[in-house]
Order: structure tokens, then C-alpha cells, then sequence
């Protein structure tokens, strides 16, 4: 009972960390990176004029983008592997499964270049896997 719950809580600890990288990539992309493409996107709530806006954005925005849910994916997989002891890279495999289903149902509300979608779906497990196999076993 005591593994199921410490893998439960794994998950909860990894998606929780792997969103905040997330969002404070994505912040930085917005503000700092591309803040024109930031201020056109604030408060837009209709998906067609996102979808507009998103035709606009550089290639870079979108790269920038992909490098932060990489980089939520590494460190989601690391605290799931770190938390989740028994079977570490399962626990990252996991949030890098619940990673790619948050990314397909983000790519279905705010619809970005097909490029973009391929990327995501490619990406997420393996930077999972990778956090996982980063960090340490237990003695």
C-alpha cells in the first residue's frame, strides 16, 4: 500500500514540477523572447483568432516552446524516478505518457503548425526516460 501511494504521489510531484518548468519557459517566451507575440496573445480567449495569431509567430517562439516542454519532460521524469524508487523509469515513462496526453490536448485547443505536433509527440518520452535515468538510485 505504502509503494502505491509513494507512486501516486510521484506522479502528482512530477506533473506539478514538469508544469512549472513548462509555464516558466513559456513566460519567458512570451515577455522576454517574443513580447510582441506575447501582447497579441494576452487575454485571447477564442481559438480561431489564437489560431491567427499563431500563424504569425516566428519559428523561434515555437522552438522555444518545445525546448521548455522538453525541459518539464527531463525534469518531471527526474522527480517521478527520484520519488517513485521501485521501478524509477516506469515512473518516468508515466509522466512522460501523461506529458504527451497534456500536449495532445493542448495542440487540439490552441492548434499549431504540424511541424510542432509531430515534435511534441515525439519528444516527451524520451526527455521523460532521460530524467529518469538521471536521477539517483536508491541504495
Amino acid at each position: 500500500m505504502r509503494s502505491i501511494l509513494r507512486s501516486v504521489l510521484a506522479a502528482v510531484a512530477c506533473f506539478a514540477v514538469a508544469s512549472v518548468v513548462l509555464m516558466v519557459i513559456e513566460s519567458v517566451d512570451g515577455r522576454f523572447l517574443y513580447p510582441e507575440l506575447g501582447k497579441a496573445a494576452e487575454r485571447l480567449t477564442d481559438k480561431d483568432v489564437i489560431g491567427q495569431v499563431l500563424a504569425t509567430a516566428p519559428i523561434g517562439a515555437f522552438l522555444v516552446v518545445i525546448t521548455g516542454w522538453v525541459l518539464g519532460a527531463v525534469a518531471g521524469g527526474w522527480v517521478a524516478a527520484w520519488t517513485g524508487r521501485r521501478a524509477p523509469v516506469g515512473h518516468a515513462l508515466t509522466i512522460g505518457g501523461l506529458l504527451r496526453l497534456a500536449g495532445v490536448a493542448n495542440n487540439v485547443m490552441v492548434p499549431p503548425p504540424i511541424w510542432f505536433w509531430v515534435a511534441s509527440l515525439v519528444v516527451l518520452f524520451p526527455a521523460a526516460y532521460a530524467g529518469g535515468r538521471l536521477a539517483p538510485r536508491p541504495r
